[in-house]
């Protein structure tokens, strides 16, 4: 969901300049690992976004219950996640955080390049798709099964362009604040309270939207909901982005000491 950069990078360690998201990342780690890295952690992330759904459907029948169940251990899943696999490829598992990092690349910061991009995008997909699967098969569920959960509702779809920007905002708001030790803890929470406020349940992320269409479980959704969702999460993409340039900008006052 995030990035973060390996507290031993000397470089970046020395760099007091703002970045764009939560640390580049590592420059020595071959795409093929960073790569790698990305379709774990995705997978991971889905299948603890699955599985704790399936779970807890199978332990209660309150509905409030089920979703706290789901929100507790996505907290928990991705906040180990980011801490572990940032280091490597600076834990986006979500391509809205990617192409946020390489519109902001594009425009002199540093974030990864369309090299990066086109091997992290389908990484991320493929790893979305396969963690649903992996969580359906420790649940004994059908290992693919269209989702018939619909959520096409107009409420639902705002509801992703507000978790979404407020995610891009939290991530890349970090980094311009110099805060990137917090990534794991902060947006990990994010994404939690995100499950309870927003409409839509907080997915906020393409590669796992698409993923979560291949289980008829509690996560899942419907094939024909999710262009829609993928459209409104790249919009607050956009959003975010937009909120990140008004809020952290900087001016001349900044750097001006007042005279006495």
């Amino acid at each position: 969901m995030t990035a973060t950069e390996p507290a031993a990078n000397d470089a970046i360690a020395t760099d007091t300049s703002p970045q764009p998201a939560p640390g580049a990342t590592p420059p020595c780690t071959p795409l093929a690992a960073r790569a790698a890295a990305e379709l774990v952690g995705t997978a991971a992330l889905v299948a603890v976004v699955v599985g704790s759904g399936i779970q807890a459907t199978d332990l209660t029948d309150d509905v409030a219950l089920q979703l706290l169940a789901n929100s507790t251990a996505t907290v928990f899943g991705l906040g180990v996640l980011i801490a572990l696999l940032g280091p490597v490829s600076g834990a986006h598992f979500n391509p809205a955080v990617t192409l946020a990092e390489w519109w902001t690349a594009r425009r002199g910061r540093g974030g990864v390049n369309a090299r990066e991009l086109a091997a992290y995008v389908p990484a991320q997909i493929v790893g979305a798709i396969l963690g649903a699967i992996l969580a359906d098969a420790m649940f004994g569920e059908p290992l693919v099964k269209w989702s018939t959960h619909d959520r096409s509702a107009g409420n639902l779809l705002l509801g992703e362009v507000v978790a979404t920007a407020g995610l891009i905002l939290l991530i890349f708001g970090l980094a311009r604040t110099d805060r990137l030790r917090f990534a794991p803890v902060a947006v990990a929470s994010y994404i939690g309270a995100a499950y309870w406020f927003t409409s839509s349940t907080s997915f906020a992320n393409p590669a796992v939207t698409i993923g979560r269409a291949f289980t008829d479980t509690f996560a899942g959704i419907a094939p024909a909901s999710v262009p829609a969702f993928v459209g409104m999460q790249l919009i607050g993409a956009a959003v975010g982005l937009a909120l990140v340039a008004v809020i952290f900008m900087r001016g001349k006052a900044d750097s001006e000491t007042p005279s006495a």
